[in-house]
This record gives structure tokens, C-alpha cells and sequence, in this order.
């Protein structure tokens, strides 16, 4: 059975830290490319920022330069390093793996990250 469990998430003021982590099991790890998503209310889900298997990163606008993803395959871990946190990524934040060839897709439960004075 697959899993994909987040923690992390909360409430955090403007301009603090915060990190995601993303715990996988069921799954050989490494064969997957990772990616964190996230969806406000009213909002279509987004891509954040992603891994492949062979750890090239990729990020979206707003986030560049204050969010890192990262993988630890010998923990089947994948990281969401959020700093310099915004109103506007208040959001749940999802888990995501896609197998590299297959395609198939499997996502967390999401965790909550609010963003607010």
C-alpha cells in the first residue's frame, strides 16, 4: 500500500520558516520524480516545485529564491524548505510521486500552511 505522509505544515507570521516534509513508503523511492503542490480556496492546485529521480529542481515563479525542495532517497524523503513566507502561500500543501516511466501518480493528504500576523 502506498503512502505518502506530510508534516510540517501551520500557522506562521509573515516572513518566517517553515518545512515540509513528505515521509513515502509502499514505493521504491527512487524511482520516482517528487514534487510538492499546493491549493488555496477557490484555487486550481499548483505546481510548487519539483525533484526528478535524477534531482533536477524545478520551481514556480512566486516561489523561486525562497522555497527549496530537496530528497533524501535512503529516507524516502522529500523536503519543502519555505522561508520569506507570504499571506498568499497560505495554502494546503500536497505531496506528490510520479513514477518515471509509468507515469502513475500517487499524493498525499495535504498538510496546512497559513501564513498570517
Amino acid at each position: 500500500q502506498v503512502q505518502l505522509v506530510e508534516s510540517g505544515g501551520g500557522l506562521v507570521q509573515p516572513g518566517g520558516s517553515l518545512t515540509l516534509s513528505c515521509a513515502a513508503s509502499g514505493i521504491i523511492f527512487s524511482v520516482y520524480h517528487m514534487a510538492w503542490y499546493r491549493q488555496a480556496p477557490g484555487t486550481q492546485r499548483e505546481l510548487v516545485a519539483r525533484i526528478t529521480r535524477g534531482a533536477t529542481l524545478d520551481y514556480t515563479d512566486s516561489v523561486k529564491g525562497r522555497f527549496t525542495i530537496s530528497r533524501d532517497n535512503a529516507k524516502n524523503t522529500v523536503y519543502l524548505q519555505m522561508n520569506s513566507l507570504k499571506p498568499e502561500d497560505t495554502a494546503v500543501y500536497y505531496c506528490n510521486a510520479k513514477h518515471f516511466v509509468s507515469r502513475r501518480e500517487h499524493w498525499g493528504q495535504g498538510t496546512q500552511v497559513t501564513v498570517s500576523s
